[in-house]
């Protein structure tokens, strides 16, 4: 067993470097460059049309170098922001178009939509010119209510429209779910409401442009996950070749998400550069970040479970409206239907009927966020099984083992588009059952009542897709290259933005090359160094990179082989790799591998047929996504009196087959448990009726905190799937897809002796203290004194 290899607890190679000050983010590199200011004049209003736009004055300001106005805008040739994915409407004809521009054309559609870009000698010059632009406005309606947005007297988003439907996607057998439904025993139904939120990424979004006039070369520093495809999409905006686009994503504070779209802001200082012959910085601050970073979730859901009289799932029926905003994002179309497959669950349902809605509203556009539909869907299915055990009086655990997919059924094609390779969902239940002592939690209820305290334990049973889409295949890129020293470099596609990729990257090195962490640089996030990649999103970067660093790997050591019998006088076949050395079979001559990487740079070493060097690189495809699945289970106490609440246990029992490193993981799901929880117990993106965003700061956006967290204790229960050769099955989106469901079902088990059964996100203290209140008042407050079960 390498001591540095895969399954070891390495702690992270980045972190000495970070914690010490020196990573390099878009920002420090704005600084070194001397770069201008850019900042962007938002609208204020949700709906609008621009009647006139008066930049006089504000050029004549200090320090102004030039503003960017719409008029400016329809001198270039620019293309709108393309989409990634594509829907139809009912009516088969394709999903209704937006054309999202870096500045407003004609009208505004949402508040803080930019309008005119001021660029400035420094910010606070740039701030200055900004407040003298005069633009007048024309107000029209607005619509941000989800659900009220398909209504036919809703305004309309788009006046060429003929209404807020920009897409329309069914899935599953509608017929056979409803003679199900008809001849089931019980059936149980609920509306949930998936709120709104902000990612909040600690590094906000940031952006540095430049132009070489004498090569007619732009370059992009930003922080993003996908840079290969950011660049493929601004240069067709740009009308320019993609050779022309150099993008270097440097170290990333976050992203989760929001990074792999399209902003304005990206265009913006790359045409700003062009203009003034000088570098161009735009960096968000919070406020701002509140106003345009592309935002997530929000959809509502009537979700219906039908079941026999035994307790087993018959049919499931969801009917979702999801907030796309006022734009069709890069990523826009993504979330709300490609993991929908996520609705089947870890159970043996015989039917599905879905449908989902898409439709614009007066809001920013929202866009993929950590889990991107599964933590949604899990939602969904994870809280109707919790209220159909309540309503059936069963024990959450047992309902749910009654229904789920044995692992002799694997693989097991579920009716709701996805087939799972793997999986013991049954003995991760078990083990995460024992982990949060479920059988004596009722001892603890009554200890809590005797405290005035009402106590719920939650369990959710999730599993999710990782890598990429099912229905297509999904590629990364990874170089190993050797210099004449014997020191390895990787290259790869796929970057990071806090994950401890690099980690994992010289895990492999040592576990398949033998190469110790001092020997070997990661590279990434450069469009002109690494030739190709993907990216960074749906958990996919152990299975993508790692197969294609696998097939790499194999090539480096096929070429070693041959350079070390020449060394060595051998037959290649008696050749062997053993913990990163080449030895000869039956005796105890051997080489490193980076001794033999160093003779391949002397041509007088090599064999004469060969190619003078070591390196190799791989881009494969691979053809399935794999299905990290969990139990997690939470607790929670919340005080009669006041509604202050406690997260007070929480447990995870998680497989994500192979464990690279058990430490990272760790830190993955726990991430991602803070994630889903804060939306569960603050997080809420809130506009009012006009359109206007009333949680502009973090004085209004409740972010979780260290003291809202209890301990998260995470177990595994790894099944390698056979989908890929280490056989990883994804990490990063895990935590936020169970706790969604496990926090909230906490919540409303600790509600259910007063009959409350529904709660929307947020439960904050306010909003459970409310209706704790309703429940005393409708049924006398003594009845609903705790009293001990």
């Amino acid at each position: 067993m390498n001591a540095a290899g895969l399954g070891q607890p390495v702690r992270r190679v980045e972190d000495l470097r970070l914690i010490r000050g020196h990573g390099r983010y878009t920002d420090d590199m704005a600084t070194l460059e001397g770069a201008a200011y850019l900042h962007v004049v938002r609208s204020p209003h949700a709906a609008a049309r621009i009647v006139s736009i008066d930049v006089t004055e504000a050029r004549e300001a200090e320090g102004v170098l030039a503003i960017l106005t719409p008029d400016d805008l329809r001198q270039e040739a620019f293309q709108p922001f393309p989409t990634r994915v594509k829907r139809v409407r009912a009516d088969g004809t394709p999903n209704l178009a937006t054309d999202y521009h870096p500045l407003a054309l004609g009208a505004v559609r949402h508040v803080g939509e930019a309008v005119v870009a001021v660029i400035a000698e420094t910010m606070n010059q740039a701030r200055d010119a900004a407040e003298l632009v005069q633009i007048e406005y024309d107000a029209t309606d607005a619509i941000v209510d989800t659900a009220g947005a398909v209504q036919p007297e809703a305004p309309r988003v788009w006046e060429h429209h003929p209404d807020n439907v920009c897409f329309e996607l069914r899935a599953g057998d509608r017929a056979r779910a409803e003679a199900l439904f008809a001849r089931a025993a019980h059936v149980v139904t609920q509306r949930f409401v998936i709120s709104r939120v902000g990612t909040n990424s600690l590094e906000p979004r940031a952006a540095l442009g430049s132009y070489d006039p004498r090569t007619g070369r732009y370059t992009l520093h930003a922080g993003l996950q996908s840079p290969h495809m950011i660049r493929q999409e601004l240069a067709t905006i740009l009308g320019i070749p993609v050779h022309q686009l150099r993008v270097v994503a440097p170290d990333v504070g976050g992203a989760f998400g929001m990074k792999g779209s399209l902003h304005p802001e990206l265009v913006l200082v790359l045409w700003a550069a062009k203009l003034t012959g000088r570098a161009v910085r735009h960096t968000a601050d919070r406020s701002e970040g509140f106003l345009s970073d592309h935002q997530a979730r929000d959809n509502v859901s009537d979700v219906a479970l039908a079941l026999d009289a035994e307790g087993r799932f018959l049919a499931l029926r969801v009917d979702t409206i999801a907030n796309l905003g006022a734009f069709v994002a890069s990523n826009g179309l993504h979330a709300p239907t490609n993991n929908i497959g996520g609705l089947a669950g870890v159970y043996t349902t015989e039917a599905f009927d879905v449908r989902v809605r898409g439709v614009f509203t007066n809001t920013v556009p929202t866009c993929p966020f950590r889990g991107a539909g599964r933590p949604e869907a899990s939602y969904c299915i994870e809280m109707i099984v919790n209220k159909a055990a309540r309503a059936l009086g069963l024990d959450g655990a047992e309902l749910r083992r009654r229904n789920m997919i044995a692992p002799s059924a694997m693989p097991y094609a579920t009716p709701l588009v996805f087939t799972y390779d793997s999986g013991e969902f049954e003995a991760v239940m078990d083990k995460c059952l024992r982990a949060a002592d479920w059988a004596g939690f009722e001892a603890r209820r009554r200890d809590a009542a005797t405290r005035n305290r009402l106590r719920g334990i939650g369990i959710a049973t999730v599993i999710e897709i990782a890598g990429g889409p099912p229905d297509r295949p999904f590629e990364e890129y990874a170089e190993i290259r050797f210099d004449a020293s014997g020191g390895m470099t990787i290259l790869a596609g796929s970057h990071s933005q806090g994950q401890g990729h690099a980690t994992a990257y010289h895990q492999m090195a040592a576990e398949l090359l033998g190469m110790g962490g001092d020997e070997v640089t990661v590279v990434f996030g450069d469009t002109d160094l690494v030739a190709h990649g993907r990216g960074t999103f749906g958990s996919r970067t152990m299975m993508a990179v790692g197969t294609s660093f696998v097939r790499a790997s194999e090539k480096i050591i096929a070429k070693g082989r041959r350079i070390a019998a020449h060394l060595m006088d051998a037959p290649e076949e008696a050749i062997g790799f053993i913990d990163g050395s080449f030895v000869v079979s039956g005796t105890n001559r051997g080489m490193s591998l980076r001794e033999v990487a160093k003779a391949a740079f002397v041509p007088r070493l090599m064999p004469p047929d060969m190619e003078i060097g070591l390196q190799a690189a791989a881009n494969v495809a691979l053809e399935k996504s794999t299905f990290p699945n969990a139990c997690h289970i939470c607790e929670v106490e919340i005080d009669m009196e006041t509604g202050e609440r406690d997260l007070v246990a929480y447990h995870v029992v998680d497989d994500v087959g192979t464990v690279v490193n058990p430490l990272m993981l760790k830190g993955q799901i726990h991430g991602g448990v803070a994630q889903g929880a804060g939306q569960i117990l603050d997080e809420l993106i809130v506009y009012d009726g006009q359109g206007q965003v009333l949680t502009g700061s973090f004085m209004d956006y409740g972010m979780p905190r260290a003291t809202d967290l209890p301990p998260i204790h995470v177990l595994s229960h790894p099944v390698p799937t056979t989908t890929n050769p280490l056989g990883v099955k994804g990490a990063g989106e895990a935590g936020t897809v169970g706790a969604l469901p496990a926090v909230m079902s906490a919540f409303m088990d600790a509600l259910a002796p007063l009959g409350i059964e529904e709660l929307d996100m947020p439960a904050s203290p306010f909003k459970l203290w409310q209706v704790i209140e309703n429940a005393r008042r409708a049924a006398g407050a003594d009845a609903c004194a705790v009293a001990p079960v």
